[in-house]
């Protein structure tokens, strides 16, 4: 049986971890497959992960970043917590770097998939000659041209590059096109298809996703309080938790809303499908978005989207005034506007949320299976 390596930085909460858990589980059903995770942040994967997958840490469960701490310390202005912190998030940098390398070094497999920047590096310059070198890109990179550069070296030695949307496939494609890396394009999959979707009758607007300033949760406390002056019997439930947290719950607070924007932080998979049950629109404030697999989720249980043209991502997922709405300029009136639209009519909802579900069902499992099956088996011929 062939052998696939997947490298991540840990198996906790984030989009990047969770397509991990569902490739690792589609890979499984043909091929060995292990997982390569720097951090151990739980004592198992945040994301459901097939237990025929093997799952090898490369540091201690003690060793994790301590952003946080070291943010507490500065703030604190205690010295020896400072010095203390500070040594802690030098060693684990260095350390998590040396480990990869090493990890990288004395990799067996037949397949290797990097997925992200920092480990294409590391592949590029240590993967075995005899190993297929494939790297991923969750995130999108909003012009920066820093980045893009970094991104265009890490894939020196790189045999295929895979970025997360067809936009950012042909955006690579011509930055590589006189590389010997080539750019192929897989989606993101569904664990699966529900039979049971949203009614679409609940007075309740739903996002889930981390509370960071790039997931645009602040302006979506916005646009939902310009809503919620016309129709104060809804409410939104956002799902998810991080460093904005305390942010978001003073601006709620402030804003006389804590009923009415409920913050129910990280929730697993079976509580967020009941949420999105009992949910009528799904609504979506990233700044930046490669993808945005939780749009396709949110669909295949029958709910119209909403999100900014900003989060690209959005836009190859959602038919605007079809299946949903793209809002222009980032604009938190229209935004609201298009909300209000969609709670004034239930089979607008309902229409929107069929075409939604059909779009959704593209993205299947079986359908992406095929899809990745079929590329390595090409890869794995010719070797």
């Amino acid at each position: 049986m062939k052998k696939i390596t997947i490298l991540a930085l840990h198996l906790g909460y984030g989009g990047v971890e969770k397509s991990i858990a569902s490739l690792s589980n589609i890979l499984v059903e043909k091929y060995e497959v292990e997982i390569i995770s720097v951090y151990r942040l739980y004592d198992k994967p945040a994301f459901e992960i097939d237990s025929r997958v093997k799952i090898k840490y490369l540091l201690d469960a003690n060793l994790s970043p301590n952003k946080k701490e070291f943010k507490e310390a500065i703030k604190s202005k205690n010295i020896i917590d400072i010095l203390k912190e500070g040594i802690k998030s030098i060693k684990i940098l260095k350390l998590k770097k040396l480990e990869m390398m090493k990890a990288i070094k004395n990799i067996d497999s037949d397949i290797v998939i990097s997925t992200r920047v920092e480990h294409n590096e590391l592949l590029s310059k240590f993967g075995k000659d005899n190993v297929i070198k494939i790297a991923q890109e969750h995130t999108h990179h909003n012009g920066n041209q820093s980045f893009i550069q970094r991104l265009v070296d890490s894939c020196q030695n790189i045999d295929y590059f895979m970025p997360v949307s067809n936009e950012l496939t042909a955006f690579y494609a011509n930055k590589l096109k006189n590389k010997k890396t080539k750019c192929v394009y897989i989606p993101h999959s569904l664990d699966y298809i529900p039979e049971e979707i949203s009614r679409l009758e609940h007075k309740s607007i739903i996002s889930v996703g981390r509370l960071s300033k790039e997931k645009g949760y602040d302006d979506l406390v916005d646009v939902f309080s310009i809503v919620r002056e016309k129709k104060p019997d809804w409410v939104l439930n956002i799902i998810g938790d991080g460093e904005e947290r305390d942010v978001l719950e003073a601006k709620i607070t402030k804003r006389g809303m804590i009923n009415s924007v409920i913050l129910h932080g990280y929730r697993n998979k079976k509580y967020i499908e009941n949420m999105l049950l009992k949910s009528s629109i799904y609504a979506m404030a990233s700044v930046e978005e490669s993808f945005g697999l939780v749009l396709i989720e949110a669909q295949s249980f029958g709910l119209p989207c909403i999100a900014f043209e900003s989060a690209k991502g959005a836009c190859e997922i959602i038919d605007d005034k079809v299946s949903g709405y793209l809002i222009k300029d980032r604009s938190k009136v229209d935004m609201a506007n298009a909300i209000l639209e969609l709670i004034d009519n239930l089979e607008l909802r309902r229409s929107m949320g069929e075409k939604g579900r059909d779009n959704a069902c593209k993205y299947s499992k079986e359908n992406i299976s095929v899809m990745w099956f079929d590329f390595l088996e090409s890869l794995l011929n010719k070797q």
